[in-house]
């Protein structure tokens, strides 16, 4: 017998978000790795592009600034994608990438941890 484990779904983690699609953005991903829906993301500063966050990264990625949306696949391009930039509740436990810092880099976006 062959267990399937089902990934996040797109919008997964959200608890609650402000009216219509207020809470999100359409945005551009920097190439790398297959990304879940609920990655924690930074903007990397020289090129404005999302990346996931990384608190040890120097490049503006290690501030916490959005929560991606759907999953993306792994791309050695940019990838465009939506994000949760604003005005949300969010579910802890289907957050990839979050740490205490992040959690408050967050917060000052209006992106709350629950």
């Amino acid at each position: 017998m062959t267990i399937k484990q089902e990934p996040i779904h797109a919008g997964e983690f959200l608890l609650s978000e402000g009216n219509g699609k207020i809470s999100r953005e359409a945005i551009d991903v920097a190439a790398g790795p297959a990304l879940q829906a609920g990655q924690i993301l930074g903007l990397v500063t020289a090129s404005g592009h999302f990346a996931p966050y990384d608190p040890i990264a120097e490049d503006g990625s290690e501030n916490a600034v959005a929560i991606l949306y759907g999953p993306l696949g792994e791309s050695d391009i940019v990838r465009r994608g939506r994000a949760v930039v604003r005005l949300a509740e969010v579910s802890e436990a289907h957050l990839t990438g979050l740490d205490l810092a992040a959690e408050k880099e967050l917060a000052a976006h209006f992106l709350i941890v629950r």
